[in-house]
């Protein structure tokens, strides 16, 4: 991909429509990833739904009725697995979609990002546009949110690891049982599989947007998923942390199970390039990169 047009959030707030109007009349843009979001774990989506709902609502209306108006060739927007109902079969076959109940714990992100997708195919029926949905597993890497009030869990997992270390505390509490199952992505992985998804020529490409019946959807994962319990561990011993587990069952686990079908991505060449064990040590690599702004706040 050449000629990049990046901006940050301060640079372009997507949730302003005059804003997104003027970036994509000035820059028209060929093609368009669409990864902002307002995002969090358990405790984020708990104590904000009506932000995590309302703000992925306007980001995602504005871009993509944008892309519509000023020609975009190609959008993929990303969506998120916890889209699948919670309790559906495992590993989830994009055919799952709208199959049964969410999670509550993150129904309100949940229910935009659906309102998304829904858009995407509403948009490539009746305009005949080019718009994928990719829904990416449980992501993880550089640059990461390790705010305990807002991050995801393996974040999470790596600060309080490191607080266990630096503290010597002789046990880390960790929410919930540590039996859920959950699969991990590292970020650059992610990155390359939609570049490549994106890439396609168009024959591949159209295979993935014009069903009538299906929804423009492809699942992005590795198709193996581990326990909270074997994670916390995994972290535990790449962060270098001797102490036992204390598991907070007062707290909620969320979906028991979540591990993609990735049949359909894999069918297509790629495969993920960073395992979970060497993208532990590099994620946390870049937490001690940053370390001295956390341990400043860390307890």
């Amino acid at each position: 991909m050449n000629n990049l047009l990046l901006r940050t959030h301060s640079e372009l707030d997507l949730r302003k429509t005059d804003e997104v109007e003027s970036f994509f009349r000035v820059e028209r843009p060929d093609f368009v990833f669409l990864a902002a979001a307002r995002v969090g774990g358990i405790v984020a989506n708990n104590t904000r739904p009506a932000e995590f709902i309302a703000e992925n609502l306007e980001i995602q209306t504005n871009v993509i009725e944008a892309c519509h108006r000023y020609g975009v060739s190609r959008l993929l927007f990303l969506g998120s697995s916890c889209i699948y109902p919670r309790d559906c079969l495992q590993p989830i076959q994009e055919s799952s979609f709208l199959s049964g109940p969410l999670e509550l714990t993150n129904r309100p992100y949940a229910v935009a990002k659906i309102a998304g997708i829904e858009m995407c195919w509403a948009f490539n029926r009746q305009y005949e546009t080019n718009y994928l949905a990719v829904l990416p597993t449980n992501l993880y890497g550089p640059n990461d949110n390790y705010d305990l009030t807002s991050s995801h869990v393996l974040p999470a997992l790596i600060r309080k690891a490191h607080a266990c270390k630096i503290s010597g505390e002789r046990t880390m509490n960790v929410w919930g049982s540590g039996k859920p199952r959950r699969e991990f992505l590292y970020s650059s992985d992610l990155a390359e599989a939609c570049v490549m998804l994106l890439s396609l020529p168009a024959p591949d490409f159209d295979r993935l947007i014009q069903s009538t019946t299906e929804p423009p959807i492809i699942n992005i994962g590795t198709g193996t998923d581990m326990t909270i319990r074997d994670l916390t561990e995994a972290v535990m011993h790449v962060v270098g942390v001797n102490a036992g587990i204390e598991f907070d069952t007062t707290k909620p686990d969320g979906t028991p199970r979540k591990v993609l079908d990735v049949t359909r991505l894999f069918a297509l060449g790629w495969r993920p390039a960073v395992s979970l064990k060497e993208g532990l040590q590099m994620a946390y690599e870049d937490f001690l990169a940053h370390s001295d702004t956390f341990d400043r706040v860390l307890s």
